[in-house]
């Protein structure tokens, strides 16, 4: 095989659409374009989301929803996790290493689902009312 002699497949080029050549083209006269009207003029064109002066529909429906900015810098962790984690010490590096929280968590919350059967010290980890009497109750401590 040599440089000059590569070609595209058969029937994968189609050739340039050659416009105002006569009727007899099938895109002669208005090439293509229709009679009048904003698309037949040179630079014509619509804004995005433009309805001929109708109110677009992004303004006509109501705004939904709300996306919390603090939300990715807070993680929560179940009781039951604890149980997983060899560490009677827990901390926020502790979590992060035991993938129970994310590596951009800052502040973490133990919540009281599920039991906890051993003891554990949380430090600098806060938990609810029912995960601290829970922790409580299995002889660790929450500071």
């Amino acid at each position: 095989m040599k440089m000059n002699t590569i070609q595209p497949a058969v029937g994968s080029t189609t050739a340039k659409r050659r416009v105002g050549r006569g009727i007899g083209s099938g895109l002669g006269k208005t090439c293509g374009r229709g009679h009048k009207g904003q698309h037949a003029r040179a630079g014509g064109y619509h804004k995005v989301g433009f309805e001929g002066g109708q109110m677009p529909i992004q303004r006509r429906l109501p705004k939904v929803g709300f996306r919390s900015k603090i939300k990715a810098s807070r993680g929560e962790v179940y009781l039951y996790d604890l149980n997983r984690i060899s560490a009677t010490e827990i901390t926020l590096q502790v979590l992060r290493d035991a993938r129970l929280v994310s590596a951009d968590v800052l502040v973490a919350k133990v919540v009281a689902k599920g039991e906890i059967t051993r003891a554990v010290v949380l430090v600098g980890v806060s938990a609810t009312k029912g995960a601290k009497a829970a922790i409580l109750a299995a002889g660790g401590k929450a500071e």
